[in-house]
Formats: C-alpha cells, sequence, structure tokens
C-alpha cells in the first residue's frame, strides 16, 4: 500500500526557548501521528483493539534540522517494518515548511493487554492491517514466516 501519510498541527505550546519545537514536543507530535495510524485508520478498517493497549518499547529521533512554530503543521510519513508476533517498528520521516526531512524517528511497539498488565501477541487482523504499511513486500513475507 505504502507509507500512511498525515499532517500534525504545530502548536504555540511546542515552541522552546530557542524559537523551535522542543524535543519532548517532537515526540509528542509522532505520537499524534501514530495515534492517527493505529488507533483512528486501525479502527476505520475494524482494528479498534490496537487502542486498548499499545506500548512504546523503544523511541529513537533524528534531527536533521530545526522545526519552527511558524511552519504551521509538520507531515508525517509512516511505514512498518520487522512485523513480529509480539511486536513491530513503526519508521517515521517527517517534513515541514518546505524541507523533505526534518527528522526521521522509529518507535518499536508492543501490544499490551491492559487488563492482564503484560505484553500480548498481535492479533491476525492487526498483523494483517500493520502488513498493508510494510513497505517492502519481500521483507514482509519473510517476516511472517519468522
Amino acid at each position: 500500500m505504502g507509507a500512511y501519510v498525515t499532517e500534525v498541527p504545530l502548536r504555540w505550546s511546542d515552541m522552546d526557548a530557542f524559537g523551535h519545537v522542543n524535543h519532548a514536543r517532537t515526540v509528542t507530535l509522532l505520537e499524534e501521528a501514530r495515534a492517527g495510524l493505529l488507533f483512528n485508520e486501525a479502527e476505520r478498517r475494524g482494528h479498534g483493539g490496537m487502542a486498548e493497549g499499545m506500548v512504546v518499547a523503544r523511541l529513537s529521533v533524528d534531527y536533521r534540522s530545526p522545526v519552527e512554530y511558524r511552519m504551521g503543521a509538520v507531515q508525517v510519513r509512516m511505514s512498518v517494518r520487522e512485523l513480529r508476533t509480539a511486536s513491530f517498528v513503526v519508521d517515521y520521516a517527517v517534513a515541514a515548511g518546505g524541507d523533505d526531512s526534518v527528522a526521521t524517528a522509529e518507535t518499536m511497539m508492543v501490544p499490551y493487554d491492559l487488563r492482564a498488565g503484560r505484553p500480548r501477541r498481535l492479533t491476525e487482523g492487526e498483523r494483517s492491517f500493520l502488513a498493508e504499511w510494510v513497505l517492502d513486500p519481500l521483507v514482509n513475507e519473510e517476516q511472517r514466516i519468522a
């Protein structure tokens, strides 16, 4: 299918004393973008269970240039890789203000059973939904076998 693309508006409160978006707020912008894919889009397609328990196990952000509040919004392109039985990685490419790459990031996500208080396996429906966002179909097929 390709990458999931969404736009996340910048807020005045995202800005730090140096006039650009603070690191912690950047992570929040990524979270908002990710919720659009894993919660809103998944629910729209009948896979609402992800909203009931999904946690970040690892986060990495690489900055290429500052994001300034005056840019108005960031465009976030997301894809999935390393789709496993009980985890997957979301890759992000962030663009803003005409700059195609202000940041890249990745989060390792783990489905979580809130009632049991422990990680769980992805359902077949969740895996199918996530597989739609894997950019390389050959990698997707190898990971299904694993």
